[in-house]
């Protein structure tokens, strides 16, 4: 250790010696962080990163050893033979890259290790390569035991500083690897020089042309000056790659990808930030909820490329009425926020919100079809309807489904009253799902009749609740509750077995119509489920009819087809309801095979009055006289109404002029007069019409 101590402090040069502990400490931590920069990229630049740190770090061994070569006081010391020099910093580059390689991998223990002593085995090799490349005048005496023990001390050392680094042991891994790296490489050069006694001689050197110590100082300058100025610019590129690729990252976290506009993570930051910023005196920020009509109709018809393209248009027209302080994002789907900064009340949203409408109703154009649309706009206020962002946001989401309610295509501002009627349409959902359960369903039935003799050709079938918490609760309120919860294939099931178990009880064979939801044609056992029905109940299969809409076939239709064509092989008949609604009617009867049309009420109510209404029903009359399918007419209020259907050849209608939906009871009792009155003679042999309506009845 003495021995040791004298060879660093007495046979070297201290300005040199320092020169050569900075230049390992610093290349010591540059090596380490370019290693662990290679463990943390994928393949394809790791092994640029390690080329790089395999360059550092030997290109750190050789010169530390050369410039403590340089330090090393002797004058016997002729210079350095080019060749073996050279290979000294070729054998350390490859040993280094090779070990770093090799240990790459964080969870093998025994390729780190392994890696870690052939780094050590390098840092010897090129010392002992680097001191046979060394002239003096005289020869050289190696102390062998010395020899070994730098070996090992190189190898051990080395080993720990890889393994250290690699598999992360303590937070501290980078600075701790560095320093055993420096400890491995000052370790092996100083114990192997300590080994060695220089020999003066008077000898005859041939002429060999060697490197002086000036020229090898300059060299390694120069060499390490260019691997630290690679190793910085690549640093530089490195860094200002993961910054365009965080700030890409941020765009994409922050934006949608469809549209380009920001997304729902967006709108939500760019309103908190807005909040929390400073506004002047009196204002406040509109948050605007926006949603699509029709849009899932429009995704269905003409397909999901057509969908993009009205929401990416829709976008486009909107960004382009925007001003300062203004801003639109997509919350996902058809959904749609705004924000407006410096409002001043509700005519200044209003008018924001107009805007945005006006910009949706723009036509928009896909092959030559318009699938342009319209949206339901709900909005809030801060700070008068909430401060809280998250709050606004709902309220205006409340807003804009009471736009949703009202009939679409229309600006609605948030109200206080709104959250009572939100509250409210929860109780409603939480009590319907126990209604079967609690025996609180009930079916009426509404009355369809010859449109001349007025005589009955079926029914159908309403459901009915009567809640023992709420009351009466009408259809238009309940059935919406359901398609949202997802109850309405519960309840259409079981209104469906009511009413045929309630049909086959009948003696007159009236026709009982029941109503089929969008996702009871989406469910591929629904015929199946009818099936079982008809067959628990007796009831003829002839004598039901099931009413399915344009609007709820279209939104399941690469289903909808299969479960209809079921439902005739089993002899149910099928009616297209609310005719004139849907958004491609032609196509839908031409493709389905429908045993019914029913024309909406909205082309009834004022058909007496309205050409155009009238128009549409000569147009359907004309329509189902040629494909053979009966009309029936909806809405039927008053003799006007069945004048004009007359007239025009509508053979079926239904409607209030024949009588409100009545229940089982009433509607037996209606058929047991219409017995005794003669009017089922066809139907049902005369014998003892008491006892038929007693049988009726019963």
């Amino acid at each position: 250790m003495q021995s040791l101590f004298n060879c660093v402090v007495y046979q070297h040069d201290p300005i040199l010696l320092v020169w050569a502990v900075l230049s390992l400490v610093i290349g010591s931590v540059v090596t380490m962080r370019l290693f662990t920069r290679a463990q943390d990229t994928n393949k394809q630049i790791q092994t640029l990163w390690l080329i790089l740190a395999g360059m550092i770090g030997g290109g750190t061994i050789w010169s530390t050893h050369f410039v403590s070569m340089l330090a090393y006081k002797s004058d016997i010391i002729l210079g350095y033979e080019l060749t073996l020099t050279v290979s000294s910093l070729i054998i350390v580059i490859c040993t280094t890259m090779l070990g770093f390689a090799i240990a790459i991998r964080k969870a093998n223990t025994l390729r780190i290790v392994t890696g870690g002593a052939i780094l050590g085995v390098g840092i010897s090799l090129m010392h002992y390569t680097g001191m046979a490349a060394m002239k003096i005048q005289g020869g050289m005496q190696w102390d062998v035991a010395s020899v070994i023990v730098s070996f090992v001390l190189g190898t051990v050392t080395g080993g720990l500083s890889v393994s250290i680094t690699a598999r992360r042991l303590t937070k501290y891994f980078s600075a701790l690897g560095a320093a055993l790296f420096v400890a491995a490489v000052a370790l092996m050069h100083f114990t192997g020089m300590n080994g060695l006694t220089l020999v003066p001689a008077q000898l005859d050197a041939e002429a060999v042309k060697l490197i002086s110590n000036a020229t090898l100082g300059a060299g390694i300058v120069v060499l390490m000056g260019c691997l630290y100025l690679t190793t910085f610019i690549t640093s530089l590129i490195d860094m200002k790659n993961a910054d365009e690729t965080s700030a890409h990252y941020k765009y994409l976290a922050l934006h949608d990808q469809l549209t380009g506009i920001p997304n729902r993570y967006g709108c939500e930051k760019h309103l908190k930030d807005l909040i929390s910023a400073p506004l002047q005196d009196g204002t406040g920020i509109a948050v605007v909820g926006i949603d699509l009509d029709r849009f899932k109709r429009i995704n269905d018809v003409y397909g999901h490329f057509a969908g993009d393209h009205l929401l990416k248009t829709i976008s486009f027209h909107i960004s382009n009425i925007l001003g300062e302080g203004e801003l639109i994002g997509r919350f996902g789907g058809d959904e749609f926020l705004a924000l407006k900064t410096g409002i001043r009340g509700k005519d200044d949203a209003n008018e924001f919100a107009e805007r945005i409408l006006t910009a949706i109703r723009q036509p928009v154009l896909w092959n030559d079809a318009d699938i342009s649309t319209r949206a339901s706009i709900g909005y809030s206020l801060f700070p008068w309807d909430s401060l809280d962002p998250i709050k606004l946001m709902e309220n205006a989401d409340l807003a804009m489904y009471h736009a949703k309610s009202n009939g679409k295509d229309s600006v609605v501002g948030y109200g206080i009253a709104m959250n009572r009627a939100n509250k409210e349409r929860t109780t409603l959902g939480m009590l319907l799902a126990s209604a079967i359960e609690n025996n609180e369903l009930s079916v009426h039935y509404q009355l369809q009749n010859d449109a001349q003799t007025r005589k009955i050709t079926g029914v159908e079938a309403l459901a009915r609740w009567h809640s023992s918490a709420k009351g009466h609760v009408a259809p238009d309120v309940f059935i919406p509750i359901a398609e949202e919860t997802g109850f309405i294939n519960e309840l259409g099931a079981w209104v469906l077995r009511e009413a045929c178990s309630q049909a086959a009880q009948w003696t007159v064979p009236v026709k009982v119509a029941v109503n089929v939801s969008a996702k009871q044609l989406a469910d591929p056992g629904f015929p199946d489920q009818v099936k079982q029905v008809l067959e628990d109940t007796g009831l003829a299969p002839s004598r039901l009819e099931l009413e399915v809409t344009e609007t709820g076939i279209i939104s399941v239709a690469s289903l909808a087809l299969n479960v209809i064509r079921k439902l005739k092989e089993l002899g149910v008949q099928i009616a297209m309801d609310d005719y004139g609604t849907g958004y491609s009617t032609l196509a839908t009867l031409h493709n389905f095979p429908f045993d019914k049309i029913k024309i909406d009420r909205e082309f009834i109510k004022d058909i007496d009055t309205n050409a155009h209404s009238s128009a549409i029903l000569k147009s359907t009359m004309i329509l189902g006289n040629s494909l053979k399918i009966p009309v029936l007419a909806e809405g039927v209020e008053t003799e006007e109404h069945l004048n004009v259907l007359n007239k025009e050849g509508c053979q079926l209608v239904q409607g209030f002029l024949f009588g409100k939906p009545m229940a089982n009871a009433v509607l037996v009792d209606l058929l047991a007069a219409q017995i005794e009155a003669g009017l089922w003679e066809e139907q049902i042999p005369r014998k003892d019409n008491k006892n038929m309506a007693i049988r009726l009845v019963s």
